[in-house]
């Protein structure tokens, strides 16, 4: 019996369902949003955590590579981006030369390199909705409604098509918690049949019956081991991607070593053996990814193996020297430090709106009868929604202790969240009016506020430096040996991926005298974060008395440009008129651009700025009062990125 019914559970998950048509239609926006491209610039770390370096590996050109893969002491692994972000840049690579040749198409530019490795990731991102799917198909609950709801969340269509390691994460927690639920329903299944055979083979008052009982046990599939190589291995790489995936992994492992326990067929002994078992198939894995980081970084060479002078200071392992380094305080200050209740107040209602409020007053009800000691009323500790919410609390409660807190790191809670209380946002047949109407209500709050956030975190935040970056490729690539300074401030660095300058580091040979060298670099991005504008214009007096006296000497022409969000210009334009000799010009605006580094101040009646702005004031006194539609306008006219153009007065 137990045979035929798995049978049919094994026929029943592996036909195709129909999905919904607006899911479809949210999965065809995901990756169209991803071909726009989206221009919006979410955090650095999309770009210098990851794909900055291997774009750096594998076309030979000049990147940024940040503090966090030092050699002296990396603290970020290299094998989830290879893996990751390798096919891709390989892909162009391998391409490059034929759909030049043939089409005319040059894929060595921004867009492509942009949204290439964006749309590989985009493919990524669909194991999370199926391993969704695949739980709520396994334990008989509403898919539909859910993943409508998952695809539909900006945190989908924006966060999980980016290059963020957070991202990944979020991958590899919706396998483990997928092979979790798939090993929970197994083993409940088998302990079921296990312990009906146990009663029928006690009860049994002839020996012909007891044999017959005990070849049907025999038959019960094993299951107290089910996945432990992929769970073992999908930890470790997670702990390896980001070494957090720790507090998300806590809670699928436990219910994963528990399950069956207390019944009467297993028993601690099982549970020693799981442990055991997880721990030993984790450890070739480990041992793996060690051997790949020592070998990335230069502790292990092959001329250390040939002559077999390995020794400890031949390893390195990335996920304790991430440990060690926010362990101290100091370098967490570096980053910002936040209050503890940061990601529960701000960043859960930020990401998952009103789906985490309903969370929260579910969990609270919950709290209430646990102290009423209403325990028949809670979730069973081996149920599947007993894994869920111990998957929503864990993760967050222990990235809430560390005190440098962002949104991105508390993504992967979506799905666990979305399980539990998306089907909440759908009225059913029970409810009453007044509930089907909240129900409704909500539901329409949670797609536009997702619509807004999506646009603005997919297209306006930091908006400008993708076209920016565009656009000076070009420049570069059409001018070149034209030297091109470009001064970034109070926004994000432009990935100088995306430019494809000539490697600077790598030593070239020629051919005639046999001798090495290497090239001069020709652009140079500084990136000077929220500098006062009077250091600001310090640096830039250097640069163009530099730029100046090559120009002079050695005839090297250059072009200098200074990056920065239009609520500054009143600014800039001041501290540029303390240097007589410097013109600073506006060469061109890109729009929207938001940065919260510069945010603009909401003009007053009598702004000098506004009236110079608004061509309808052009020829009026300025003692006119603004109205508010006006103010309001020279208000948004700010939320840009403008581009200056730096040389010598008296210069055209």
């Amino acid at each position: 019996m137990f045979l035929k019914n798995n049978i049919l559970k094994a026929i029943t998950l592996t036909n195709p369902v129909k999905l919904p048509l607006s899911y479809w239609l949210l999965v065809f926006l995901r990756f169209g949003l991803t071909l726009l491209p989206q221009t919006g610039y979410i955090h650095p770390d999309e770009f210098f955590q990851n794909v900055e370096i291997i774009a750096g590996d594998i076309f030979g050109v000049d990147v940024a590579r940040t503090w966090e893969f030092n050699p002296k002491f990396p603290i970020r692994n290299i094998f989830v981006p290879k893996m990751i972000f390798g096919p891709p840049f390989h892909f162009i690579r391998i391409v490059n030369p034929y759909t030049k040749y043939y089409f005319s198409l040059d894929l060595k530019t921004p867009y492509f390199l942009l949204t290439i490795p964006r749309i590989f990731i985009c493919f990524l991102s669909l194991i999370n909705d199926y391993c969704l799917y695949k739980i709520c198909i396994l334990y008989g609950q509403n898919f539909r409604n859910r993943l409508t709801i998952f695809a539909s969340s900006y945190v989908v269509l924006v966060y999980c098509c980016r290059s963020f390691s957070n991202s990944f994460e979020m991958i590899f927690y919706s396998i483990l918690l997928g092979l979790v639920a798939q090993c929970m329903y197994k083993s409940d299944k088998v302990i079921y049949h296990d312990e009906f055979l146990q009663d029928k083979y006690d009860k049994a008052k002839t020996p012909v019956e007891k044999v017959k009982i005990f070849k049907l046990k025999t038959h019960l599939p094993d299951h107290s081991l089910n996945h432990v190589v992929i769970i073992s291995t999908i930890i470790a790489i997670g702990i390896f991607n980001r070494p957090t995936f720790l507090g998300f992994a806590f809670a699928p492992v436990f219910f994963w070593l528990h399950r069956g326990l207390g019944s009467k067929v297993v028993g601690f002994k099982d549970f020693h053996i799981r442990i055991i078992t997880l721990v030993l198939c984790s450890v070739p894995i480990v041992l793996f990814l060690i051997l790949v980081d020592s070998g990335y970084y230069g502790y292990l060479t092959m001329a250390d193996v040939d002559s077999l002078a390995i020794s400890l200071d031949n390893w390195v392992v990335t996920p304790l020297n991430f440990l060690r380094y926010n362990s101290d305080m100091g370098n967490l200050h570096q980053h910002g430090l936040h209050p503890h209740w940061l990601h529960l107040v701000v960043n859960m209602p930020l990401l998952f709106n009103v789906l985490v409020l309903m969370a929260y007053v579910v969990l609270i009800i919950h709290l209430y009868r646990f102290i009423r000691g209403q325990y028949s009323k809670l979730p069973r500790i081996q149920s599947i929604t007993g894994l869920m919410v111990f998957s929503l609390i864990t993760p967050v409660a222990v990235l809430s202790l560390f005190p440098h807190q962002e949104a991105r790191f508390i993504i992967p809670v979506l799905v666990p969240l979305v399980y539990l209380y998306g089907n909440y946002l759908y009225p059913n047949e029970c409810d009453g009016l007044a509930l089907k109407r909240f129900k409704n209500l909500f539901r329409c709050i949670w797609y536009i506020s997702n619509i807004v956030l999506a646009v603005f975190f997919g297209f306006i935040h930091q908006g400008g430096i993708y076209p920016f970056a565009k656009d000076l490729h070009s420049e570069i690539k059409n001018t070149y040996g034209v030297r091109t300074h470009v001064i970034t401030t109070h926004s994000y660095s432009i990935p100088t991926f995306l430019l494809q300058l000539e490697s600077t580091t790598r030593v070239w040979k020629d051919r005639k005298t046999g001798h090495n060298y290497r090239l001069m670099p020709t652009t140079f991005l500084y990136k000077y974060g929220s500098l006062p504008m009077e250091e600001l214009f310090t640096k830039v007096d250097d640069i163009l008395t530099d730029s100046e006296m090559n120009l002079h000497k050695n005839n090297k022409k250059y072009r200098f440009y200074i990056a920065a969000p239009c609520s500054l210009d009143r600014k800039i334009r001041q501290e540029a008129n303390k240097f007589y000799y410097i013109s600073v010009t506006e060469d061109r605006t890109y729009y929207p651009h938001f940065c919260s580094e510069a945010f603009p101040n909401f003009p007053g009646t009598h702004d000098q700025s506004c009236v110079n702005q608004h061509t309808l004031l052009l020829n009026e006194s300025q003692a006119i009062d603004l109205s508010f539609y006006q103010r309001m306008s020279c208000f948004t006219n700010m939320f840009c990125l403008r581009i200056y153009s730096v040389r010598p007065k008296g210069l055209s």
